[in-house]
């Protein structure tokens, strides 16, 4: 059954099929440890040497990467469709929490579910911005959040623009429920696209929220509108016994 819903923010009234669309962001990566321990040891630069697209999981991700799949099994065949980013830390989650490879058309990889790009502030630590780019502190309060965009990266608008051309594009082949495996940035601005939120209502919300690893958001269309049911829910992690983790990272300079 199809369903309409205004979207205020762009201005423009679309059909989408999706009734339910259930968000998830990847277990723990090495580059989300690594950039923790630099950030308590005041270094500059973020000792990682995979690509970001390359980063893996570490021990602990793939522990909450398997309790995710205790939860997502029994419910998998409820999903018409499953999506992922196609980095490496989103595919391993969804890998291990379904116990078998991730290939189509069982599951549709999207570049545009992607991690937020970081351009010059890539591997740099809140004190490697303020050693080697200074300026980029004082474009952020300038610009704000939301349109900051660090040379060679992107801003949340940017992140927003390829999610509006990912939901619409979606169409038919989500079917009524789909699951999408992804990173905080995407599963951030993701409420922005489909609540229809203003910059202020998602600055507001992202000041007091922060999605954590193998977490997971839930959404539902009533009406023709979308409403937001569980945000960032754990639970599934608690009652396995694996770990509880944020990394949100820097939040006045690095991106969440």
């Amino acid at each position: 059954m199809r369903k309409d819903r205004t979207d205020r923010t762009a201005g423009e009234r679309r059909t989408l099929v999706v009734r339910e669309v259930w968000l998830a962001r990847h277990g723990e990566s090495i580059g989300n440890v690594a950039a923790s321990r630099a950030e308590a040891e005041g270094l500059e630069v973020i000792p990682l040497e995979p690509r970001d697209a390359d980063v893996p999981l570490s021990p602990v991700g793939v522990e909450q990467a398997e309790a995710l799949g205790r939860w997502l099994l029994p419910r998998l065949s409820g999903f018409d469709s499953t999506w992922t980013s196609p980095y490496v830390r989103a595919r391993q989650t969804l890998e291990i929490a379904m116990g078998e490879p991730v290939e189509a058309p069982v599951v549709f990889a999207d570049e545009r579910l992607r991690d937020r790009e970081l351009g010059v502030l890539d591997l740099l630590t809140r004190a490697g911005v303020l050693a080697r780019v200074p300026t980029e502190f004082e474009r952020r309060r300038h610009l704000g959040k939301f349109y900051h965009r660090p040379p060679g990266g992107e801003s949340w608008a940017d992140v927003a623009l390829r999610l509006r051309s990912f939901y619409r594009d979606f169409g038919d082949a989500a079917g009524d429920r789909a699951f999408v495996m992804a990173h905080d940035a995407v599963v951030m601005v993701s409420l922005y696209v489909l609540l229809g939120w203003s910059e202020g209502e998602l600055l507001e919300f992202a000041q007091a929220n922060v999605v954590g690893n193998a977490s997971i958001t839930q959404l539902e269309q009533v009406d023709g509108r979308f409403r937001l049911v569980g945000f960032g829910m754990v639970e599934h992690l608690r009652a396995e016994g694996a770990a509880v983790t944020l990394h949100p990272g820097d939040a006045d300079v690095r991106p969440t």
